[in-house]
């Protein structure tokens, strides 16, 4: 192992000479294995609503201070554009290129080892923030019902669910469903209480800045303030992309990716635009604004503090959290395992245990969020994992329309409909979403740069010259070379 091979895949377009590779053994892929056949359809379907519930209740609200409900409810209408032409494209792309790498993996086959590492990095940011954001929400619900907030909580969650992880995916994954479904259960109590009591009138409780162009009770911050609520709107739907990590471990991604990322995404929509309207339709926008709870807090606001359904829906609804904070460690894992298998992150990040679990591409990174939960900062971590998210977006699209365009003949199970257009629109508006970051918040984005810039400094100077020739997105771009070439 780490012997330089003399018949290297380095000339793989387009990056010609600007990557070099190691050959390994086998027993290197012997020690990074996952378990396939954990999932199907439905666990997938399952896993994409968890990676995403808690944006639910937690997070979205921080979108009305900035653009008010008017401006909140168009920011949400855009970015359900968005994820739902991106996650056709996504369906297309998982049937082509069914590996953990997901993103990485897409953007590895159409724009070479430089692109894959510049997607994954960005996915990686949004998924080793994310967890640490939702991790100051749980505090906040744990808060409400027993007065318990902080380090202490934070970290009780992050162990708990990483040693769950620890134990296999297929555990993991049933786990995730079911915690996932007490998640639903509480939503539906939410609409259920929230729905006799829905006013438009509260939808208008924010002050109207004067100043703002174009502002009204309607838009308080005025045409500003949409851009502004972006990020939060995006919140609602961020991390369902993941769905195709799981790929490997998927019992026919050919059929179940499609299926199950589809299926998420519908479910997502529906309730968002439940939430958005009755949280603060039941009580007052101005209320929800900056609510730690929002939907307990709406529920207190309705039916007293001490209400038996405001208590059930704290207790249950915690399930929509930790669905997210239990999911978005998966996915982190995944990918981490997928570039540090490849050679882009340090190897002995994907080593697998007996279990064929990556055991330190789970720990390490929880590490990290739990260092970055004590700031209490969530919306400032929301911003910075939004900042990775869109980054990755952008260039997933193009991934799909650069395969499209230069491997029109590729083996497409499933096809996106409306092709190189509805990847299109994801591009364009994932661009405006990603600048919306730095007008929400210049200190969150720059952070977020200055962390990426740091792992395009390692990729530069030390990893692109020891990637691994035999990790599978490789082969699946030198096979591409190969075919090419006989042509």
């Amino acid at each position: 192992m780490g012997q330089e091979s003399n018949n290297t895949p380095s000339d793989i377009r387009p990056n010609k000479r600007a990557v070099n590779y190691d050959s390994v053994d086998l027993d290197y892929l012997a020690q990074r294995q996952l378990k396939q056949g954990a999932a199907g359809w439905v666990l997938l379907a399952g896993l994409g609503v968890s990676y995403v519930i808690s944006g639910d209740f937690a997070g979205w609200n921080f979108g009305l201070a900035q653009g008010g409900f008017g401006g909140m409810l168009i920011a949400t209408l855009l970015m359900a554009l968005m994820y739902g032409c991106m996650v056709f494209s996504l369906a297309e792309l998982s049937t082509m290129i069914p590996t953990a790498g997901g993103g990485y993996g897409f953007a590895r086959r159409a724009m070479g080892p430089v692109g894959g590492f510049l997607t994954g990095t960005a996915i990686l940011l949004e998924y080793a923030i994310a967890p640490a954001a939702i991790a100051v929400f749980i505090g906040g619900y744990t808060g409400e019902l027993v007065g318990i907030d902080g380090p202490v909580v934070y970290a009780l969650f992050y162990s708990i669910f990483i040693g769950i992880h620890l134990r296999g995916t297929g555990a993991a994954l049933k786990i995730m469903l079911a915690i996932t479904g007490m998640a639903m259960i509480a939503l539906l109590l939410f609409v259920v209480g929230m729905l006799p009591h829905f006013s438009w009138d509260n939808l208008t409780t924010i002050p109207v800045n004067a100043e703002a162009v174009g502002a009204s009770i309607w838009l308080p911050e005025g045409y500003w303030g949409i851009w502004g609520a972006i990020p939060f709107a995006i919140w609602l739907f961020l991390a369902v992309e993941g769905v195709p990590l799981a790929a490997e471990e998927s019992k026919d991604p050919v059929r179940d990716m499609p299926r199950g990322i589809i299926t998420a995404m519908l479910i997502l929509v529906l309730v968002a635009g439940l939430v958005l309207f009755l949280a603060p339709g039941g009580s007052s926008a101005l209320l929800m604004a900056d609510h730690a709870a929002p939907l307990v807090g709406a529920l207190h606001y309705v039916y007293c503090e001490y209400s038996t359904l405001a208590t059930v829906v704290n207790v249950v609804g915690l399930a929509g959290l930790i669905a997210s904070f239990f999911s978005i460690i998966f996915a982190y894992s995944r990918q981490i395992f997928a570039l540090s298998r490849a050679g882009y992150l340090p190897r002995w990040l994907s080593i697998t245990s007996a279990r064929k679990v990556p055991t330190l591409a789970l720990i390490v990174p929880g590490v990290f969020g739990f260092v970055l939960s004590l700031t209490g900062a969530g919306d400032l971590m929301i911003t910075m994992a939004v900042f990775g998210a869109t980054l990755s977006y952008t260039l997933m699209m193009a991934s799909h329309m650069l395969l499209r365009l230069q491997e029109p003949t590729l083996h497409r199970p499933y096809r996106t409909p409306g092709g190189v257009f509805t990847s299109g629109i994801a591009l364009v508006l994932s661009l405006v979403a990603f600048v919306s970051t730095f007008v929400v918040s210049q200190e969150a984005a720059l952070w977020a740069a200055m962390f990426y810039a740091a792992m395009v400094a390692y990729f530069v100077l030390y990893s692109r010259h020891h990637l691994v020739a035999q990790a599978p997105e490789e082969e699946f771009a030198a096979l591409a070379k190969a075919e090419e070439d006989l042509h």
